[in-house]
């Protein structure tokens, strides 16, 4: 874990280096266009954490097995942390270039239903008590959910948006500099998110565990 720690400490700083001094400054929207670099990142990030929760919930269907309801929930609550970020750097990207915080353009209105979609399985989770029902519906939701990921994704294409189109037919519209930049961002961003799963999970699995004992001293006494 230290190992691990340290080497996404270091690829953050690499990246960081490579963003604001090595990748040379977007002609048109200056130096806030290098939240592009955090944004895309944090973007991508939230749609690999829902898809393992719709690959988990798939998984709990079928074998029931608890490990799988759990995995899904922690999968689930990064996603709904990295979305949020994604609406923030979003939003302060869109202030000096559109002249507004929001506006109801297809990409930004998706990802705000996505956001929408898997904060309501964090309440349906909180809200239901015995632990197979709940895992259950939790399960068909993280599947469900996941639906609007590819149209987050392709929004850009299949209607008319002002989101300029990066990734197109497998090539990345950038400078190579720029595509540097970016690949070890991402890198470094999915690093942390391998990070946080792994404190996230364990601390999921440690409550469930303490739950069992509880339930069990108290069936005894």
């Amino acid at each position: 874990m230290k190992t691990l720690v340290s080497i996404t400490a270091a690829l953050f700083l690499a990246a960081i280096y490579l963003i604001f001094f090595y990748t040379p400054t977007e002609a048109v929207m200056g130096l806030v266009q290098k939240i592009f670099y955090f944004h895309l990142p944090l973007a991508f990030t939230s749609f690999f954490s829902f898809f393992l929760a719709f690959i988990c919930g798939i998984l709990y269907l079928v074998k029931k097995d608890a490990k799988w309801d759990l995995y899904s929930a922690c999968s689930v609550e990064i996603g709904v942390v990295l979305t949020t970020l994604v609406l923030i750097t979003g939003s302060l990207w869109a202030r000096p270039i559109w002249n507004t915080w929001w506006t109801w353009d297809p990409r930004l209105t998706t990802a705000l239903i996505l956001w929408l979609i898997y904060v309501a399985y964090l309440i349906l989770r909180m809200s239901i008590e015995q632990e197979g029902k709940r895992a259950s519906f939790c399960a068909v939701m993280a599947i469900i959910g996941f639906v609007d990921v590819p149209i987050v994704f392709f929004s850009a294409r299949l209607w008319r948006t002002i989101h300029p189109v990066v990734i197109e037919k497998g090539k990345i519209n950038l400078a190579p500099s720029m595509k540097l930049s970016l690949l070890l961002a991402m890198i470094a961003f999915f690093a942390l998110w391998a990070i946080l799963f792994r404190i996230r999970s364990q601390t999921l699995f440690l409550n469930a565990r303490i739950k069992k004992l509880n339930n069990k001293l108290l069936e005894e006494a």
